[in-house]
């Protein structure tokens, strides 16, 4: 669009308004500023989002490692006491799980021996009438104790209860010395700093004005494991129970406390719940970004980021991770995965009859169907007996067992074949034979909900995820993590510690690009601004020159019409001269 002026008013004086005018010539310019910064408000919308959803990203692989850490909190057994008052209990990693029977009769203490009130007070001499010295003999451990003479005199300053309190606390002999004072005197009270027999205090000699009471304390803590008798100088137990701590608190020799060692299923769940929590802090993140707003009528500011469909498609493949019910091997024997016993049913509740594919040899080999009945061939051990008979009369060359480790039981089925024939597979499978059924997230009891995000609830068998983990905690953690590093929080762990890499992952390097075309356009708008001021100063004084001239117009005209009127007066009238006149245009 031209720059329009009114030539009436440019030659009366007024000139032209510069500033105005400048900004107008340099207001065409401004389309390109205007889309760069529009350009630059979208990038950093785009990188506040990826900076929030990356944050809630990282949440969810912390949460994702606790699930798979194979030393972490999850693997280690938990032990509990029936009632904490009396005792607490701690286990490590060695304990087995089990339930101890205790009964605490008394505590181990710290022996006690005290004076009676001094009414002198704690600064007279505790020395016997007209004495210049006396003697307390202390004795500690019990009757094979060690004796300390403490011999009372000026020299050692221990004439006085303040003297021989500070006296006794720097033999370091385990013994605690102090004054206490009320309204009948003062008192000297040691106190051992062992616990048990061998602090046990006593008395046995003393000729000064101070009386003794009986000594207390000193004593063992008494107690019985599983009705064996045990004694302590200690109220923290190791070794009674392998692997296990007992903090006794209270005594309590009429109650029998129960100490249950078990799977951590505490941790288990809430490690799970801090997971689920996690991840739909994330997919809601995601969704966010893909819905249309009705008032505008358009997705977030990631709306079109591929990146973002590319980390979305991830974790929906992740969390729909399945460990196989079918199980292979070519080292000519297979087991199947832990169950908690080898006599319970191998059929889900409700189920009658199951069936089992059994591929030997390889594809090639002999295809064995396994029929399961309930009642018949459904526990480990019924239906290893089941498969030698079967193998016995159909020639089939295996042998089936049950082995018990760590883990609980499991299948084991061995050929004497080698090489290609060695192989062996179980290519269907309608039982919990393997991992007990729990082979996804829905069988723990976790279900997906249509927008994505997830749901604690029940499984279809009715469970709860609570009561999942507490009929077979084995099972559910094997799900989760195993040895092999196939459960489902060791492949989302995997695939999430690739997507968080702080290089190459897929919000990292999308901010990353964010950043470099910031960095572009800032570039293109300092250097465009610095184009516009040159422009703007080169414009200032030109138009500051034209100004000039304009304003100084009508000056001129009148100096050059004054002159033009001398001359015509001065004329000898024989030339007729034309006075100009000052007009609209030049």
């Amino acid at each position: 669009m031209g720059i329009s002026l009114n030539p009436s008013t440019l030659l009366s004086g007024q000139g032209i308004d510069v500033s105005s005018l400048v900004q107008e010539v340099l207001s065409e310019s401004s389309g390109q500023m205007t889309e760069w910064e529009n350009e630059q408000s979208t990038l950093q919308s785009q990188a506040s989002d990826l900076t929030s959803i990356n944050t809630d990203l990282n949440s969810l692989a912390s949460a994702l490692q606790t699930l798979s850490d194979p030393v972490g909190g999850l693997t280690q057994p938990t032990a509990s006491s029936s009632d904490s008052y009396v005792l607490t209990a701690t286990a490590s990693a060695t304990a087995t799980a089990g339930t101890t029977d205790i009964v605490v009769s008394n505590l181990a203490t710290a022996g006690l021996v005290y004076s009676n009130d001094f009414s002198a007070g704690e600064n007279a001499s505790i020395l016997a009438s007209g004495a210049s010295s006396g003697e307390i003999d202390l004795q500690i451990g019990g009757s094979s104790g060690a004796t300390q003479q403490i011999m009372i005199n000026s020299s050692n300053n221990n004439e006085t209860l303040s003297g021989l309190a500070s006296y006794i606390n720097l033999q370091n002999w385990g013994v605690s010395a102090s004054v206490v004072t009320d309204a009948d005197g003062s008192r000297l009270a040691l106190t051992s700093q062992t616990a048990g027999t061998a602090g046990a205090l006593a008395i046995t000699s003393n000729n000064t004005a101070l009386t003794f009471n009986t000594p207390s304390g000193g004593e063992n803590a008494s107690l019985t494991i599983n009705g064996i008798p045990y004694s302590s100088a200690s109220n923290t137990i190791t070794g009674a129970i392998p692997g296990v701590t007992l903090n006794l608190v209270n005594p309590s020799p009429d109650e029998t406390v129960q100490v249950t060692v078990g799977a951590n299923t505490s941790g288990i769940e809430s490690a799970i719940q801090s997971f689920v929590s996690a991840y739909n802090q994330v997919v809601g993140d995601i969704n966010q970004e893909f819905t249309v707003n009705a008032a505008t009528n358009a997705e977030g500011p990631l709306g079109s980021d591929t990146s973002l469909r590319s980390l979305q498609s991830s974790l929906l493949n992740d969390v729909n991770y399945s460990v196989s019910n079918t199980l292979s091997s070519t080292t000519g024997t297979l087991n199947t995965a832990d169950m908690a016993s080898a006599s319970t049913s191998i059929l889900t509740s409700g189920q009658t009859a199951g069936d089992i594919t059994l591929q030997i040899g390889g594809s090639s080999g002999t295809t064995a169907d396994l029929p399961i009945t309930a009642g018949s061939n459904d526990t480990l051990t019924t239906l290893a007996s089941y498969i030698n008979t079967q193998s016995t009369q159909n020639s089939w060359g295996v042998t089936a067992g049950v082995v018990q480790d760590s883990g609980g039981y499991h299948l084991s089925i061995s050929t004497q074949a080698t090489g290609a024939s060695a192989a062996l597979a179980i290519t269907n499978n309608t039982t919990l034979i393997n991992n007990n059924g729990i082979v996804n997230l829905a069988s723990l009891g976790i279900n997906m909900n249509n927008d994505g995000t997830l749901t604690i609830g029940s499984n279809a068998a009715g469970q709860t995820l609570d009561q999942v983990l507490s009929s077979n905690p084995s099972a559910a953690l094997n799900f989760l993590q195993n040895p092999s590093s196939t459960g489902f929080a060791d492949n989302f762990n995997a695939d999430l510690t690739n997507l968080t890499n702080p290089t190459t992952g897929v919000l990292n390097a999308d901010l990353a690009q964010n950043q470099n075309d910031q960095t572009d356009i800032t570039n293109s708008i300092n250097n465009f601004q610095t184009q516009l001021i040159a422009e703007q100063q080169a414009l200032t004084t030109e138009f500051d020159q034209i100004n000039a001239s304009l304003q100084s117009y009508p000056l001129l005209l009148q100096e050059t019409t004054e002159t033009l009127a001398t001359l015509d007066a001065n004329s000898s009238g024989s030339t007729s001269v034309s006075i100009p006149t000052l007009s609209s245009g030049l």
